[in-house]
């Protein structure tokens, strides 16, 4: 059994709500919330508004969180049958499937409320980012690649964080967008890994499943090809050699990780996924001092 650390919050009720808002696993948000960070440090050329960074950081928070309450009530029947998600709030029978209704409606109101704050373009964008996030866990129904889908609902944050930075979503915007899509394709699709024999008995869809035996050279592909658009993203942006190394350190995990799955271990291919923070820090860590030794 795969049990990441968790972190665990107040009354028996309260931590109910706090696990199935995902805030004992921290990991999601992260992962979320590191383009968001690649976009605004680029986007203000290194000194992003505090306000905008506020709305964007916490807005993340929020929507992750969202997400992961309407992913477990669209799930609820699936979970458990599932090792890994049968201890999950709803699945357990300790929130209600109409209690987790009401807690995503409250989260997507006060995220919009924080994004009612910015430009109007951005305002715009919360529409479709809301949609993104609502739909997601629906998909694994209908196709293999949810996690495809994921990264449009995650990468979100790139154009909003553009959008609320400088008022526009300029190319090289839209293509850090593809390039967080390819790594949610490529993180998630390492998380379904972990799965795929329980998804294959209960008929959920997923990339892990799509790509069977290649999944270790489709994932190696998608690597390097996310890896060469963030260095063109580089190029665009200006950025030097600091950059370079950020990118040159997520390549290094990335090839960790090809070594962690080798042997599609559950609990390795669960630790290539977590992985994926570091790869994310690695990038950001890269435009951060660039922007900082200027």
């Amino acid at each position: 059994m795969i049990h990441p650390p968790a972190y665990r919050f107040g009354s028996p009720r309260l931590d109910a709500y706090w696990r199935l808002m995902r805030f004992d696993k921290p990991i999601g948000i992260f992962l979320l919330l590191w383009p968001g960070l690649w976009a605004l440090w680029i986007a203000g050329q290194g000194r992003p508004a505090p306000l905008v960074v506020f709305v964007i950081v916490l807005g993340t928070v929020l929507m992750r969180a969202a997400g992961c309450v309407i992913n477990d009530y669209a799930d609820r029947d699936f979970d458990p049958h599932v090792e890994r998600t049968k201890r999950r709030p709803i699945a357990a029978g300790e929130v209600a499937p109409k209690e987790a209704l009401g807690l995503f409606v409250g989260m997507c109101l006060t995220a919009f409320g924080l994004v009612l704050l910015m430009n109007p373009l951005t305002i715009g964008l919360s529409v479709p980012g809301a949609f993104l996030a609502a739909s997601y866990p629906f998909m694994k129904r209908y196709t293999h690649l949810p996690q495809a889908y994921l990264g449009l609902a995650f990468g979100w944050a790139v154009p909003m964080a553009f959008a609320a930075e400088i008022g526009s979503i300029p190319f090289l915007a839209w293509e850090l967008y593809f390039a967080t899509i390819l790594w949610a394709l490529i993180y998630d699709t390492i998380y379904a890994m972990v799965d795929r024999d329980d998804d294959l008995k209960i008929g959920v869809k997923s990339t892990a499943i799509l790509f069977g035996e290649r999944d270790r050279v489709i994932l190696g592909v998608l690597q390097a090809l996310m890896l060469l658009i963030l260095v063109d993203v580089g190029r665009r942006a200006g950025l030097g050699w600091p950059y370079g190394l950020g990118l040159a350190a997520a390549a290094g995990l990335a090839v960790y990780q090809q070594w962690l799955i080798r042997e599609r271990g559950k609990p390795e291919c669960f630790r290539a996924f977590l992985n994926n923070h570091w790869f994310g820090a690695a990038v950001f860590g890269g435009i951060f001092v660039d922007y900082l030794i200027r």
